[in-house]
């Protein structure tokens, strides 16, 4: 929690249960990928989606890209669940599309921090998604994570 909490201090309640849904879509991806992706891989998918987001809210629309597979994989999974939440706000979707925004970006730096911050990590390379999947072993199944139209913004 001494990592984590800093992290999402400055978040509204909305920004930290986008957060919180981001994160726990990437434990569920991360659990079935193949290959499983990394830290990097986490930070460079998020990093993507939130440019998306960011670019939407200057009124271009572009879809950013991230540059390895596992990323983009992971990224297309988070940016489905976040236009799902976005098409069911209506006209609350701007300030949605700028609040997922600010929660992936606190979790993009989270995922690129992890390996300096958190010494306790057995593989540095996945300390962020090890610390995430051990936040969500005893809060659902293994094999679930909250789904985009249960989440209550």
């Amino acid at each position: 929690m001494r990592f984590l909490l800093p992290r999402v201090a400055d978040l509204t309640e909305t920004q930290y249960r986008l957060f919180m849904l981001a994160q726990a879509l990437i434990v569920q991806h991360a659990r079935r990928a193949s290959p499983p992706p990394i830290d990097h891989d986490v930070a460079e998918g998020l990093a993507s989606v939130a440019a998306t987001l960011e670019t939407a809210g200057k009124g271009i629309i572009y879809e950013h890209r991230a540059a390895s597979i596992p990323a983009q994989r992971m990224a297309d999974e988070i940016s489905g669940a976040i236009r799902d939440l976005v098409t069911r706000a209506g006209s609350d979707g701007a300030r949605l599309e700028r609040d997922a925004a600010k929660a992936l970006r606190a979790l993009e730096r989270s995922a690129r921090e992890a390996q300096q911050d958190i010494p306790d990590s057995m593989r540095p390379e996945v300390s962020w998604l090890g610390l995430a999947t051990r936040i969500f072993a005893g809060s659902q199944p293994a094999d679930q994570a909250p789904e985009a139209s249960k989440l209550v913004i």
